[in-house]
C-alpha cells in the first residue's frame, strides 16, 4: 500500500508539474512494476536490494540503467543502493542525474537528503527537505521520513 501511494504522488505531482490533466484510477498500472517488466535487470535488482545485497543490486541496477537510460527510478536505485553500501560519493552522483531528470522526484528527495545526513550536511537534507514541502500533496510519506530522520540526526548531536 505504501508503495501504490507514493507512485500515486508521484505521478500526480508528475502531472501537475507539465501541467497536464491525468486521470489516475485505481486500477492504473504501476510504473515500478512496468519498470521491472521491461528490464529483468532492474527486478534483479530490487530482490538484491530487498535481501541487502547491495553490491548485486548495484551491479543488477547498473545493467538496468545501460538497458533503459535516463530513468530516474533507475537511478534512485543505484543512488540507494549504493548509499547503503556505504559509498557516497556515486550515490551522490546517481541521485543528482535523477534529479537533473525529474527535479519533482520525492523519492530521490528523501533518498539524497538522508545521503546527506550520512556526509553530516544537515543543511543540505534540509534543502531537499524544503522541496519535498513544496511538491509534496497532502499525505507524503517521504516528507515525513525525511522530517524523522533529521530530527534523530539533531537529538544525536548533529549540526
Amino acid at each position: 500500500m505504501k508503495t501504490i501511494r507514493k507512485l500515486l504522488i508521484l505521478l500526480l505531482t508528475g502531472a501537475l508539474a507539465t501541467g497536464s490533466l491525468l486521470t489516475l484510477a485505481a486500477d492504473d498500472p504501476d510504473p515500478v512494476a512496468i519498470l521491472m517488466n521491461k528490464s529483468p535487470d532492474f527486478a534483479q535488482g530490487k530482490q538484491a536490494a530487498n535481501a541487502k545485497d547491495w553490491n548485486a543490486a548495484i551491479k543488477w541496477f547498473t545493467a538496468a540503467d545501460q538497458r533503459i537510460q535516463n530513468n530516474a527510478d533507475i537511478l534512485n536505485a543505484l543512488g540507494f543502493s549504493y548509499r547503503n553500501a556505504g559509498q557516497l560519493e556515486p550515490a551522490f552522483k546517481h541521485y543528482q542525474r535523477a534529479l537533473q531528470l525529474n527535479p519533482r522526484h520525492l523519492g530521490v528527495h528523501e533518498y539524497i537528503g538522508e545521503a546527506y545526513l550520512l556526509a553530516n550536511n544537515l543543511a543540505k537534507a534540509e534543502e531537499h527537505l524544503a522541496a519535498l514541502k513544496r511538491y509534496c500533496l497532502n499525505v507524503c510519506e517521504e516528507r515525513d521520513d525525511l522530517t524523522k530522520k533529521i530530527a534523530e540526526y539533531k537529538q544525536r548531536g548533529g549540526k
